[in-house]
Order: C-alpha cells, then structure tokens, then sequence
C-alpha cells in the first residue's frame, strides 16, 4: 500500500492508496510552527483505518525548506568559491561569510592555476570563527575537474569532527556549465540542510513508534519525481516547490490528459497555475528561481497566485478583491472549530462562496453573518459583496492563467519529456482541483469558457500525486576522446576511454550508470522508464586535423506514476 503526505499551506492532506484505490484518507490543519505534528496527526489519521504492515512507501511532500528562505530561518554558510579567470567572483556574492579564492580549472578540466593552500585554510578558520558549520564549495569548471572542489572538502576536515556538520560540492549538484546557478543552488543547499535534516530525524522516530519504522520513505522533488529520504538528506534543496509538483502528479493519476490544458489547484493559501502540452506537463528548463536567484533546480513549471479557500475579502473604492492576504481562517471554519475570531475578522473566499450557495463549508450561517457584517461597513447588498468576491477570485486566476500562457508561448516549449519547437499552447480543457475546486467550478468555466473538470478525490488530489510518483534521477557523462577521458560529475565517476570511444558507447554508459546509481540507493527503475534527452559529439580540430571528440549525453528516469485511479496504464500516458 502506498502512503503519501502533502503538507500544505493551510491543511496536510494524507491518503493510503492501493491499485483497487483508496483504503484510507484525512485533512488535518497545518501548524506552521510545528509542522512535525501535522504530519503525525495525518499519520494517526490514516493508521485508524490502515494496518501499518499494509503499508510499504510513503511519499513525502513538504513546505518546509521553502518555508525556511521565506521566512528567513535558514542558517550561516560558508561559501568558498573558485571562479578562475574571466569571471568576479565577487559579483555573486551571496552571504556573508563568502570567500573568493586563486585558482584555475580550463573548460576541458585542466589546471590553469593551482589553489593556494594558506589562503584557503585562512577562509575556512574565518567562517569556523563566525560560527559556520556548513559549507559550499564551488568551481567555475567543478564538473569538467573537481580537483579543487575536492582539495577544499580535505581541507575542512571530516563531518562532525570540528570540520562541518555539512559540505556541498558544485559539481555534485549536476554537470550543467551555469557558474551562477551553481552557485546558488550550493548555497541554499547549504542553508535549508539543518532544518530538514532535524525533521528528517524527526519523522522517522515518529515512524518507528508508530510500527512504520519498516517503511521505505521518499521525498517529492519539484521535477515530479522523488528521491529516497537518504538522498533528501544530502540534497535538500530539491525538495523546494514540491508542493506544485505533487499537484500535478496528481492530476496525471487522477485525469487521462491527452490535449492542451490548464490545471488549477485551488487550495487555502495559493492556488497553483500549470500547463500540459500535448498531456505531458511543462517544465523550468533552466531551473527555478528561490527569490532573486536562479538555480540548477529543475522544476515542473507551476505559477502560484495568492488566491485560495481561505483569502480575505477586501473593498477597495467599488472594486471587491479576494487575496493575497490571508488573515487567518474562514468564519465557517472558525466557528466550526470552536476558535475565539474577532467580531471585525475579514470573511474569506470560502465564506463568500457559502453565501452563494456554491458550497456548504463548515458553518455556512457564520459565513452569511461575516458576509453580512462587512457588507454593511461597505454600504453594499451581502449577496451582491459574495458574488463578486467568487467573480473576482475566478478573474485573478483567469489573467493569470492568461500571462502564464503568453510567457510559455514567447519560449520554447519543454515538457517533461523533449523540446517542442515552434509550439504554441492552446488549452482545450481545465482541471481544478483543491478543496474550493468543485465550488469554484462554474465560475471558472464562465471565466475560461473552456470544457472544466473536476475529477473524484479533488480534495485530496496532491496527496494522491505525492503518494503515486515514482523515483526520478538524472546525471550527465561527458568524454574527452582526445584526453582518453570519461566522467560523470553528479556520481564523482571518472575513467579512460579509448580514442574510437563515441556517442552510442557514452549514451549506454549513461544510462548503465544512471540504473546502477539507483538501485545501490535501493530504487528499482525500469529501463523502460529511463531516456536520453540530449546526446551530442562535436569533433576537436588541431591544424586542420581531428584530435578528438567532445561528448554529451543527459539521461534521466522519466516522472511519471506507479498507476493511475482512473483505468488507465500511467505508463501509456506519462512514458511516451
């Protein structure tokens, strides 16, 4: 049986899944400041109805690295950089205790110039006096050579030992040359590794106690895929967006998508903007950006918009807005939980949406009092201020969804899968989901005019995406035929080839690699699910003469999920 676990913005959403469908499934509030104890209820929830012998996997979705840069909690890091010539360091600068230091990799790995031992030594002793504890280490050219990557890791000294708690080398986090995404997704690495790993601690103590201590746990990453908890550990940052990701997946195992269309999870807190291209859902080529920074984290491309359930109504002149703020919960849930709301609380979207008639949330007669209530300071009809509340939420997510659609087609189109050139998106239908999905329904049909859907189990639907995906990896081999040369960066793999060695040699060895990679982490992968999605060989001339070829090939496990609700083969739709 498969368990997944979306921790959202406002309630954590758990289901217990089997092939017949779902055994078991709960809605508990989010506690922001204890996000531990969501999860345990969720689990307490599920373990009323579910034996924990029947539970095998759980998959783990989780706000909590994103979170901690939101809120600014993340720790000191000690950043030590090696950018070589042609390049400030100093013009990335991302902390405070960050380091530039002499040194030279060339693009094909040679060393131009040595590190300088004292001055690296004398950066370290810097940071440990400020107090740090984790590091980044990153190189201009760390994937072509991570000789200095590797000479600074030696230099701070064994883990726990009054070296560091943690160290992230640049050249592990992918092979991709962006010296300034590598940078940054090095340091918030870093920076979110405490946390998580002190949750991490936590959730499988929990577990333990709990008779689950056999179960097999993943973290969703925000490409749609997971990784095992072990890996999470070490890579933490990938687990940043996975909220999105999980909804998406979960409208892949809900809905058989074949066309155009526009999915929209509706939740408490934001609601969630992604497009399909031909049923396959869109992606961040390049990597997210976390603030103002871009990074090598690749992501399922989703726009959040602060629009949901739980959004405070406002009136500005004759105008009736919903969002962004979110002032705390409903008056139907408010009141349904028993909680103290002042008399003067702002209703939200869910109250309106009761007083339309459109749902019965909670305490429906609490919203049509809060309704009401503000109407009248506002001088306008209750029934009027909570239609035009559910109008303007539907037209919020319409334009955005309308600006998400123009920035796709400005682009090239990459969906999980391949590049689509010259492809223009044209959405055909819409998929929402969340707990306001089916109450919104009809609002946003009249927005979009397009054919909308709102499949069984909305609710909970990135619950079941968390609780279906499947594990992903990614890595990229180049070679060097002129130096005899093959390396993996992501894998610190490194070994000689014969000069005749050539593209079709390199795309099996990625591949090889990718699935024994996998299954020494314990992760079966089918080789069925595993892709080249970018091969290249480019000749080396000397003197008019062919010395070598340089060789690159990326593969990865395609996202996907390990069966569908709907009757149909999740490998038919989401392996093509």
């Amino acid at each position: 049986m498969y368990l997944g676990i979306d921790v959202g913005g406002t309630h954590t959403d758990a289901v217990a899944l089997e092939e017949s469908g779902i055994a078991a499934q709960v809605k508990v509030k989010t506690d922001h400041k204890d996000l531990l104890a969501s999860v345990n209820a969720a689990l307490a929830g599920i373990l009323a109805t579910v034996r924990p012998e029947d539970i095998r996997q759980l998959n783990l979705s989780t706000t909590l690295s994103t979170n901690a840069i939101v809120q600014g909690t993340t720790e000191d890091v000690g950043m030590l950089v090696v950018a070589g010539t042609g390049i400030h360091a100093g013009d990335f600068m991302l902390c405070r205790d960050y380091h530039a230091l002499a040194g030279s990799i060339d693009h094909r790995g040679s060393e131009i110039e040595r590190l300088d031992a004292a001055q690296v030594k004398a950066a370290i002793e810097s940071c440990r006096k400020a107090g740090v504890k984790v590091f980044g280490c990153v190189g201009k050219f760390s994937t072509r050579n991570p000789l200095h990557e590797n000479t600074i890791r030696q230099m701070i000294g064994p883990l726990g030992e009054g070296g560091a708690d943690a160290v992230t080398l640049g050249h592990e986090l992918g092979g991709r040359l962006n010296f300034p995404r590598r940078l940054a997704t090095a340091y918030f690495n870093c920076a979110v590794w405490r946390v998580f790993n002190l949750f991490a601690d936590a959730v499988e103590k929990s577990l333990g106690k709990l008779g689950l201590g056999h179960v097999r746990v993943n973290t969703l990453k925000a490409d749609g895929g997971t990784f095992p908890l072990a890996q999470a550990r070490k890579m933490p940052v990938q687990s940043i967006f996975s909220g999105p990701a999980a909804s998406v997946m979960g409208i892949i195992a809900l809905c058989d998508i074949t066309h155009d269309s526009i999915i929209l999870d509706i939740g408490g807190t934001t609601t969630d903007i992604a497009v399909f291209v031909d049923g396959q859902p869109l992606v961040e080529h390049d990597g997210i950006h976390i603030g103002s920074h871009p990074t090598l984290v690749r992501a399922l491309k989703v726009h959040s918009i602060g629009i949901g359930g739980d959004s405070a109504i406002s009136v500005l002149g004759e105008a009736v807005r919903v969002g962004p703020n979110r002032l705390g919960p409903s008056q139907a849930d408010c009141v349904e939980a028993g909680c103290a709301c002042e008399d003067n609380a702002r209703p939200t979207l869910i109250d309106a949406l009761n007083c339309t008639g459109a749902c019965a949330h909670g305490n429906v007669e609490a919203s049509r009092q809060a309704i009401a209530q503000f109407a009248r300071c506002h001088s306008i009809s209750p029934e009027v201020l909570a239609q035009s509340a559910v109008d303007a939420a539907a037209e919020a997510i319409h334009k955005a969804t309308r600006e998400l659609i123009d920035e796709v087609n400005d682009k090239p189109v990459y969906t999980i899968h391949e590049l689509l050139e010259g492809r223009r998106v044209a959405p055909r239908r819409v998929y929402v989901m969340g707990g306001p999905a089916e109450a919104m329904k009809e609002a946003l049909r009249q927005r979009f005019e397009l054919f909308t859907v709102v499949p069984e189990h909305a609710g909970v639907a990135n619950a079941i995406g968390a609780a279906l995906t499947r594990n992903t990896a990614s890595l990229e081999l180049f070679a060097d035929t002129e130096r005899g040369v093959m390396f993996i960066p992501a894998l610190g793999h490194r070994e000689n080839v014969p000069r005749s060695y050539n593209l079709k040699d390199a795309e099996r060895d990625a591949l090889n690699h990718l699935l024994a990679h996998l299954s020494e982490m314990g992760v079966f992968a089918d080789r069925d699910n595993a892709q080249v999605n970018h091969a290249s060989s480019f000749n080396m001339v000397n003197d008019g003469t062919t010395t070598g070829r340089n060789i690159r090939v990326k593969c990865q496990i395609k996202p996907g999920v390990a069966f569908t609700l709907n009757g149909q083969n999740a490998q038919n739709r989401t392996g093509r």
